[in-house]
């Protein structure tokens, strides 16, 4: 195990290249001041250095609230974070206290969607928990199929493309409304959107502006989700993220 400085105190961290690609990108965000000392402590327990891109991002932002709220990804939020907002300890489920024995179930979830939509960073071998891809690879848990997907990047160019203004609206181009901005931008953080027919439906797919909505809290909203996938598929999701804290 290493301790913090040998994890903080490295050539070439990721923040400088991250921390300029945030700052430069056109897509509408609200980026979180960030708790040093939850910072710190997720990262000793990530066992992850500053030269990585989570490894920095954890330890350096306190998040992003990306495009009026519809994706968060999670980092290590202060106390003046808005109401609701999750951490990356949090929704993944960290020990308060570093656990050499700890080890993540399924991967590290790092951010979600108002659709409860999940990005996850794939564990050392997915092919156990029945998911695609390689380790290290990043997953998109859809709520229009309940079925996770590939994406064939890390989480350093998963964070580059969702920063081009052109990479999130395409992502989404089928699943967002007319005047979804007004509607996702006040939310809270521990809030998600589900709809009348359901996302995965034929119903919906033939027009889903006329669906209706409603705001849930985000643990119902994965509840569904992973219930659903159990009926239809047979098969269990896993771990969606605790919004449980």
């Amino acid at each position: 195990m290493r301790d913090l400085t040998e994890l903080t105190d490295v050539e070439e961290p990721a923040w400088p290249l991250l921390s300029e690609a945030i700052s430069n990108s056109r897509v509408s965000m609200d980026v979180l001041p960030v708790d040093p000392a939850q910072a710190r402590g997720s990262l000793l327990q990530l066992q992850a250095t500053a030269r990585s891109s989570l490894g920095s991002f954890v330890l350096n932002c306190g998040g992003v609230l990306l495009d009026s709220g519809w994706l968060r990804i999670y980092g290590s939020p202060d106390d003046d974070a808005p109401p609701g907002t999750p951490s990356f300890a949090e929704i993944n489920d960290l020990p308060e206290r570093f656990d050499p024995a700890w080890r993540p179930e399924g991967g590290l979830v790092i951010a979600h969607d108002v659709l409860g939509g999940v990005f996850v960073v794939n564990g050392p071998d997915p092919a156990q928990l029945n998911r695609p891809g390689g380790p290290g690879e990043v997953l998109y848990f859809a709520p229009d199929s309940l079925r996770w997907d590939a994406l064939g990047v890390g989480h350093a160019d998963w964070l580059s493309w969702l920063l081009d203004e052109g990479g999130i609206e395409q992502f989404y181009d089928t699943l967002r409304w007319p005047g979804w901005r007004a509607e996702t931008g006040p939310m809270s953080g521990s809030h998600g959107i589900t709809f009348d027919p359901v996302l995965w439906t034929a119903a919906n797919r033939r027009d889903l502006p006329a669906a209706r909505r409603r705001a849930v809290h985000m643990s119902d909203l994965m509840d569904l989700h992973r219930g659903t996938g159990l009926e239809l598929d047979k098969i269990d999701p896993g771990f969606l993220g605790n919004f449980d804290y």
